[in-house]
């Protein structure tokens, strides 16, 4: 926002005269009441007019608000209660099955001559009435679906003094609308979304308006001196007569204010035309955007503005920003996606991302995700139809993370006529116009982000041909330049498209580690859009937030009984039946609560690092693994799976598992070979490496011990030995993997398993979609009669701006191993603090062995830290 946009933006808030002072000026609606439709007067025409009406008894909310979301932020509800036990179930759905209104009353200034005032709306979940001051400027036949970003010429309805907006938002239906539902992934919200949940705006122009940069290069990832930036944006008159004028403006490095280049073009317009006008800038010694992990993030500004007559500003395009880079896709020769980015192969490893269930948005909690996600070792976040505020895009193009984004499944996105597996309603003439505002819309706004990786068109199917045609004319209107892909599955495609190179055979519910490694299904190879093994068990911290007493009981006492908090409860995933038989039988039935979350964890990190590592493994094979997206990141409400941390951003095994698994470099072991591979993910490491196999019984004796010295290259995996030692396994033994740089002196990768001479036998044949059937599971028992290890515990305390920085050394004083070491930061009352950030977790030591992690943490309150295991009891290492 511009300085005198904020003014505006403030003096509209303040029912301030005079706020309109320039053309270009542009501001947010900062804020609604919200009412019923049922408690409201029936006249809506009535109640759009100014100082007529007094509202001041209904709910007050922010700029963007669903109903939900507002009644929250009121006090009618706490999402504190809604989320406990199944509270949410016996909320009344009568209220949210009519219309809710948004007014607000603003102090504007008539326009002179030549200005122009629009309403702009980015999306209103799901059908809306718009009113001026009186007049209904649109209906819920044109401002429909979640993305409907439109505008609305209200110049001639502004009055100086009070003027009033009224938004009749109608009950979403995710099988009617073009909405952002969450099918299977959890209980419905009550008001399914219903509302305001994106910012309203008015923007003045004068007599030509200008739209936000759309930006291109020349850059095709070669090294280069200059790159030619081409910036394309569109200018309308608006005016009965024809207009001269200018579009000038700079391009600036945002880490450097010397490095702005000046441009300018000259244009005329005929009554009421627009055009598109192209200009080209040369930059010298161009700095290259990359991918977290890769390299820097240097971005670029373009400043636009639009003037007529003598240099009189007309408008002033929105600040955007760009990076130089060059991504690209292709299907390979096994129908699998490949992406490039900077002319280097780009090894997709990622999440499927959920906003809050209320459409709530929280920037910091987000800048917590995406930084959890390069903690993670993870490179790309998928949105599955979560298209989200702009603020998304920005952080993405600062902190180096991939997006991946399109439309979602299984509702009114994917009902077209040749699929009959879609429950919504199939689509009607007056769909294709819906779907295509929506397009150019979300088009616009991602375009020139240079963290953008592709656009699916479809997530479960593709789209008929015409939603194709409609889909691609309109990213062709906006200039879109990155990957389009028909879908995330390989059913089928547009042949304007061809195959998408994407499967989606599953698992979404729990498989063992070995599944990965047999070349079948969701296996490691190709590109897997969304899968996973279903895991993602929170702690005790976080189960008591959002379980009852008996919710907790039933966890581990009623393995087969349906959990309110895992999905949609007409949903298969409703229950953890396949986890638990699992669990029980490959390390015992539980003793009690707190046993069973511990091998809950073990069964998690066990999962999610096989997953990540396979794909690592396999990813320049001869059927390479081109890509893999774990189902899912994060959940929109406290769940009991599918996430790689909990709703409360605290990590568990899930989390570390998969820490472990994608980490740059890594060393891992193939489950079905025996084998040990090196995994390098970096596009500059290369070099000697240094790999030590050591296989230890449950007794510490050592069964194996390997030293081997290899070489490694970018964006590589290679075999370096095979164990066989492994297959003479009587029970249970630890096999710990050290990958070394032998030139810098440092451990790159320490990894340790728990193994047996055996692997889980699987069925493929009695495949589901969701889940493979295990016939024979391993038997892991033995772990629980490890004998006690003893392990000492220090910690350093080191001070870093507003966060504690620590190091904690541990030291297994024992001949026999330390298993399953669970370090923990926790508060006064003895809840795990969020976030933190653990160096490593859940941490085997092998006997005498000695070894340090770190953790950062808000540590301005009173903390402590304390340690727990398997077989160690529990410690507190220290506290303040």
């Amino acid at each position: 926002m511009h300085a005198r946009d904020a003014l505006w933006a403030i003096g509209v808030l303040a029912h301030s005269a005079a706020c309109m002072a320039s053309p270009g000026d542009t501001a947010i609606i900062p804020g609604w009441h919200l009412q019923s439709a049922l408690h409201a007067p029936l006249n809506l025409t009535e109640l759009s007019l100014p100082a007529v009406q007094d509202v001041s008894s209904w709910y007050r909310v922010g700029s963007r608000a669903t109903v939900m979301a507002g009644l929250i932020a009121n006090g009618l509800y706490s999402d504190t209660d809604l989320f406990y036990s199944n509270n949410l179930q016996a909320v009344d759905q009568t209220i949210f099955r009519s219309p809710w209104l948004y007014r607000e009353e603003l102090t504007l200034i008539a326009p002179r001559k030549g200005q122009h005032v629009f309403l702009v709306t980015h999306g209103i979940t799901s059908r809306a009435d718009i009113y001026f001051n009186g007049h209904q400027i649109a209906s819920n036949s044109t401002q429909q679906g979640s993305y409907g970003g439109h505008r609305y010429d209200i110049t001639s309805l502004i009055q100086t003094g009070k003027n009033a907006v009224l938004i009749q938002a109608h009950p979403t239906n995710y099988l009617r609308d073009f909405a952002q539902g969450f099918v299977d992934w959890n209980p419905y919200p009550p008001d399914n979304g219903t509302g305001v949940w994106r910012n309203v705006e008015l923007k003045q122009t004068g007599s030509v308006s200008i739209s936000s940069p759309r930006i291109l290069t020349d850059f095709i990832g070669l090294e280069s001196d200059n790159v030619t930036v081409t910036i394309k944006t569109d200018i309308k008159n608006h005016e009965a007569f024809a207009v001269r004028g200018v579009v000038d403006g700079t391009i600036q490095a945002n880490d450097d204010a010397f490095r702005t280049v000046a441009f300018s073009r000259q244009f005329n317009l005929a009554p009421y035309n627009s055009t598109t006008l192209c200009i080209d800038v040369l930059l010298k010694d161009p700095q290259i955007w990359w991918p977290a992990a890769w390299g820097e993030q240097p971005l670029y500004t373009v400043q636009a503005n639009v003037s007529i007559g003598k240099n009189e500003i007309s408008d002033i395009a929105p600040r955007t920003q760009f990076g130089i880079r060059h991504i690209t896709s292709q299907v390979n020769s096994h129908n699998g996606t490949e992406f490039n980015i900077n002319g280097s192969p780009f090894h997709v490893r990622g999440g499927g991302y959920s906003p809050d269930m209320f459409l709530r948005f929280d920037l910091e909690r987000l800048r917590t995700i995406f930084r959890y996600m390069l903690d993670m070792g993870l490179n790309t976040v998928r949105l599955e139809g979560k298209q989200e505020h702009p603020e998304l895009y920005d952080l993405a193009d600062r902190m180096g993370m991939m997006v991946m984004t399109g439309w979602e499944c299984c509702d009114k996105w994917e009902a077209w006529e040749y699929n009959e597996d879609a429950k919504g309603v199939k689509w009607i003439e007056n769909d294709y116009s819906v779907a295509e505002a929506a397009m150019l819309h979300e088009a616009a706004m991602l375009q020139a982000h240079p963290s953008m990786l592709v656009f699916l068109l479809g997530s479960d199917f593709w789209p008929n041909d015409r939603a194709t045609e409609v889909y691609m004319n309109a990213l062709h209107r906006m200039d879109w330049s990155n990957p389009v892909i028909a879908s995330a599955s390989k059913r089928g495609y547009p042949k304007v498209l061809g195959p998408s190179g994407m499967k989606m055979e599953g698992p979404y519910d729990w498989v063992p580690p070995n599944y990965w490694y047999q070349g079948k299904l969701g296996g490691a190879f190709g590109f897997g859009s969304e899968q996973g093994a279903g895991v993602g068990t929170p702690e005790m911290s976080s189960l008591q937030q959002f379980l009852s007493p008996q919710d907790l009981e039933t966890l581990w006492r009623k393995p087969d009984a349906a959990q309110w908090h895992m999905g949609k409860n007409d949903s298969i995933f409703a229950y953890r039946t396949l986890y638990n038989k699992a669990l029980f039988a490959r390390y015992g039935a539980p003793t009690g609560l707190e046993d069973y979350l511990r091998k809950s964890q073990m069964m998690d990190y066990e999962a999610t690092r096989a997953e990540f590592e396979a794909f690592g493994t396999r990813q320049n094979a001869s059927h390479p693994a081109t890509g893999v997206v774990y189902w899912m990141l994060n959940s929109a409400w406290p769940n009991l799976h599918w996430q790689l941390f909990d709703y409360y951003l605290r990590p568990a095994g899930s989390y570390f598992g998969t820490k472990m698994g994608a980490r740059l470099e890594h060393v891992a072991y193939d489950y079905e070979a025996c084998a040990v591979y090196v995994i390098n993910h970096s596009l500059h490491a290369r070099g000697t490496r240094i790999v030590t196999v050591d296989l230890i019984d449950l007794h510490g004796k050592s069964l194996a011990h390997l030293n081997i010295t290899t070489d490694t290259n970018p964006t590589a995996s290679k075999e370096v030995a095979v164990v066989p030692d492994i297959k003479k396994l009587k029970d249970v033994g630890f096999l710990k993997l050290t990958l070394q740089d032998p030139v810098q002196g440092t451990v790159l990768s320490r990894n340790v398993y728990w193994l047996s001479a055996k692997t889980d036998r699987l069925d493929w044949d009695n495949s589901t979609w969701f889940a493979t059937p295990v016939t024979k599971y391993v038997d892991f028992t033995a772990l629980n009669q490890l004998r006690e290890a003893a392990v000492s515990a220090s910690m350093k305390i080191f001070s870093k701006h507003d966060s504690t920085l620590a190091e904690i050394t541990l030291e297994n004083t024992s001949d026999v191993p330390a298993f399953f070491l669970h370090l923990m930061i926790v508060d006064e009352t003895g809840v795990e603090l969020a976030p933190v950030y653990w160096s490593d977790n859940y941490i085997t030591l092998f006997p005498q062995e000695k070894t340090s992690v770190t953790v950062e943490f808000d540590g301005k309150k009173k903390w402590m830290a304390g340690m727990t295991g398997a077989n160690v009891g529990k410690k507190v290492i220290g506290n303040r």
